[in-house]
């Protein structure tokens, strides 16, 4: 079957023009389309857009037919000016795609923080590590430091992203992508970032070394979120 897909703003600059037609297998949904142009526009923000078919708001799961129009929305004006791609993830962080993908001809910077596993912690051997979080907390919390880091620094997009799971030496466990006109913007944003989310994301790491394995120490929570241990607790409370 044949579908006419359309596409809009920064979406139809990245696509080269503003429509097309795709042919798909009889029963595909609309993650079938999703994941073509995924691998037409690697590092793009995906999951911050919007779909429609036959101009009503659609789910990756919907079953597409033949002829249906499939609309790609990226964020509609009135919003920041970039994407702000802010994710959890479970695999590779692809770095270099998602700082192509973040990069603009207005930016006069682009600053990066790729933290990686290093093979030791104060001169203990590193196997591995692990990485765990409160997941929907974590998002919520990311997603507001990213636009907190938009507000404040005045940059004009940013791309926060943490892997969960085991990952070895060499790999990168959190990127951090600052776009600004700006150098200092850009620096400043992106050390005012990586700080804020080690004290006030729910994330937490295992190093497994190789005579042992510990929960790092965290860094501790600032004094508004703390839990405070001055009331005693009463029976009945917890």
């Amino acid at each position: 079957m044949r579908v006419r897909v359309v596409c809009f703003g920064v979406l139809r600059d990245k696509l080269g023009g503003g429509e097309g037609f795709l042919d798909l297998e009889d029963g595909a949904i609309v993650a079938d389309v999703l994941n073509v142009y995924r691998e037409r526009v690697p590092g793009f923000s995906w999951d911050s857009i919007a779909v429609a078919v036959n101009q009503e708001y659609a789910q990756v799961g919907d079953v597409l037919r033949d002829g249906d129009e499939v609309a790609l929305l990226p964020p509609v004006s009135g919003g920041s000016e970039g994407l702000m791609r802010v994710e959890i993830v479970d695999e590779e962080i692809r770095a270099a795609e998602i700082v192509a993908g973040v990069k603009a001809g207005s930016d006069g910077a682009v600053c990066v923080f790729d933290g990686v596993v290093r093979d030791n912690t104060r001169g203990r051997r590193t196997l591995h590590l692990d990485y765990e979080a409160y997941r929907e907390m974590a998002l919520e919390k990311m997603r507001g430091l990213a636009g907190e880091a938009v507000e404040r620094f005045g940059v004009r997009d940013v791309a926060l992203v943490h892997r969960l799971g085991r990952l070895v030496v060499g790999e990168t466990s959190v990127l951090i992508v600052v776009a600004s006109a700006h150098r200092g913007a850009a620096f400043d944003a992106c050390r005012w970032l990586i700080d804020t989310l080690k004290k006030t994301v729910p994330i937490w790491k295992k190093e497994q070394f190789v005579d042992g394995a510990v929960w790092a120490d965290g860094e501790p929570f600032p004094e508004e979120i703390a839990v405070r241990a001055g009331r005693e607790v009463g029976s009945g409370e917890l």
